[in-house]
């Protein structure tokens, strides 16, 4: 990983889009700080498409779409999109399952959450668990007391011995039971809301993220950008971003998007 000084301008001045992590990438400590909120505001009002793509819920992906400064969302690691039309007033959703595939994935999921309760003492059901359509979030450190390496290991061993696809986050172990991820339904998103190819445009989109469930993403994106906190998980357990912040967390995130501002306004004064 580059120091986020080495992203050259030139690239940056030709940024259309900025896709972002939440979770300990917008966030520090669990809060999204006004700096980072700030900057997605700023990104939007330059023209640039913003858009998170994040593990949380389908709950909150509908709020996060509604309020925020954003083109739409992509949650629960890419079992969906959802994004805002303000003029018709008419919320857009796209799921990567149909209705009664997802009805038939919870209830292996249900079963497979007892499982993981049973073998895992200290792992706990996420709290988001209530508004999320799609996966089964295992909380090891947001709001349960911090599991060892090795229990975070079982989960994500747990899942993948049901057949379930299974991503590490910062807080969470998130699984669900198809053949989708971020970058997936990133590209579906991009295509049906933005009108963009993210094949042909790959080079004039910035990713921010912060952890393995954002490897797809990275590796995708040869301009990827991690918050400083990405140095946390282990060398070669995912594809690193190209990039790092000085900073972690929101700061990094902050740093990320003046970097791309500051390159677009000396662009536009040459």
């Amino acid at each position: 990983m580059r120091p986020l000084d080495d992203l050259d301008p030139a690239i940056l001045s030709r940024c259309v889009a900025v896709l972002t992590d939440i979770d300990d990438t917008l966030t520090t400590d669990g809060q999204l700080p006004a700096a980072a909120y700030a900057a997605l505001e700023r990104l939007a009002q330059a023209g640039l498409a913003v858009v998170p793509i994040t593990g949380r819920p389908a709950g909150w992906c509908d709020m996060i779409a509604r309020f925020w400064p954003v083109a739409g969302v992509v949650g629960e690691n890419g079992a969906f999109y959802f994004a805002y039309d303000r003029e018709a007033r008419v919320m857009r959703q796209r799921f990567f399952a149909t209705p009664d595939e997802r009805r038939a994935n919870r209830a292996r999921l249900d079963a497979l959450r007892e499982r993981i309760l049973d073998a895992v003492p200290g792992a706990g059901i996420a709290s988001d668990q209530l508004y999320r359509e799609a996966d089964l979030a295992i909380d090891f450190c947001e709001d349960v007391p911090a599991l060892p390496p090795d229990q975070v290991q079982r989960i994500l061993d747990l899942f993948a011995e049901a057949g379930a696809v299974a991503k590490l986050s910062s807080i969470h172990v998130n699984g669900w039971f198809g053949s989708y991820d971020k970058l997936s339904m990133t590209r579906i998103f991009a295509r049906d809301v933005l009108g963009l190819d993210i094949d042909a445009a790959r080079d004039s989109i910035i990713f921010a993220g912060d952890s393995p469930n954002d490897g797809p993403m990275f590796g995708f994106f040869p301009n990827g950008c991690g918050v400083a906190n990405v140095r946390e998980f282990a060398p070669g357990s995912f594809t690193p971003p190209a990039f790092v912040a000085p900073s972690e967390g929101g700061a990094g995130f902050v740093e990320i998007a003046e970097r791309i501002l500051s390159a677009r306004r000396e662009a536009a004064h040459v």
